[in-house]
C-alpha cells in the first residue's frame, strides 16, 4: 500500500527487458516493496545506492516500464510501513492503464483508456505516474490535473510533454463500490 507521495526521484541505471536497477538514496532493503511511477515492484538485490528489481512481462505490457532506458528519472515511493501517516489517498501500485499528455498549462489534461473513465470523478483522487493528485476536470478523453509547483519540482510530472504516456492509477474506493452494486 502506498499514499501517492514521491519520496524521490531516482534514475535508471540499466534495464535489460526484466532487471531493472534504480539509483537512490532510499534505505530499501531486499524484500521492500517500491512503487516505480506508480508500479508496486520488489527489491531483489542492494548495491551501494543501486535496488534492483525484476519486472515481469504482465507488469510490462501494462505500464510504461518497458519504455524505461538508462538515464530515466521515476518517482519512487516506498510502501506504507504500520504507524505511517497517509497524506495522499489509498494507492495500491497496481497500475489500471497508460494515458497520455493531452496538453500542459494551468490544467494538465490526460487521455484516459475508455475502461477508466467511469472510475474518474471531479474532485476525487487518481494517481499519475505514482503520483496521488486531485481530478480537476473530466470530459469524454480523459481528465486533467492542476499541477502546483512542489510536484512539479519533486516528482518528474513537471517534465512532461504532449504524448508522454503515464501511468494512471484510479481510485480503489471507485472500483470497489461498483463491486459492491453488482456493476
Amino acid at each position: 500500500m502506498f499514499t501517492g507521495l514521491v519520496r524521490e526521484v531516482g534514475t535508471v541505471r540499466s534495464f535489460d527487458g526484466q532487471r531493472l536497477e534504480i539509483e537512490s538514496t532510499l534505505a530499501a532493503e531486499i524484500g521492500d516493496s517500491i512503487a516505480i511511477d506508480g508500479v508496486c515492484l520488489t527489491v531483489v538485490a542492494r548495491v551501494d545506492s543501486t535496488q534492483a528489481f525484476e519486472a515481469v512481462a504482465e507488469t510490462l505490457a501494462r505500464t510504461t516500464l518497458g519504455t524505461l532506458e538508462p538515464g530515466s528519472r521515476v518517482n519512487l515511493e516506498p510502501a506504507l510501513r504500520a504507524g505511517d501517516a497517509l497524506g495522499g489517498h489509498y494507492v495500491q501500485g497496481h497500475v489500471d492503464g497508460v494515458g497520455t499528455v493531452r496538453s500542459l498549462g494551468d490544467l494538465t489534461w490526460f487521455d484516459a483508456p475508455p475502461e477508466l473513465h467511469r472510475y474518474i470523478a471531479e474532485k476525487g483522487s487518481i494517481a499519475v505516474s505514482g503520483t496521488s493528485l486531485t481530478v480537476a476536470g473530466v470530459d469524454d478523453r480523459g481528465l486533467a490535473v492542476a499541477l502546483i509547483p512542489h510536484t512539479r519540482e519533486v516528482t518528474t510530472l513537471g517534465t512532461l510533454a504532449v504524448g508522454d504516456r503515464v501511468n494512471l492509477e484510479v481510485d480503489i474506493l471507485a472500483k470497489y463500490v461498483e463491486r459492491a452494486l453488482g456493476r
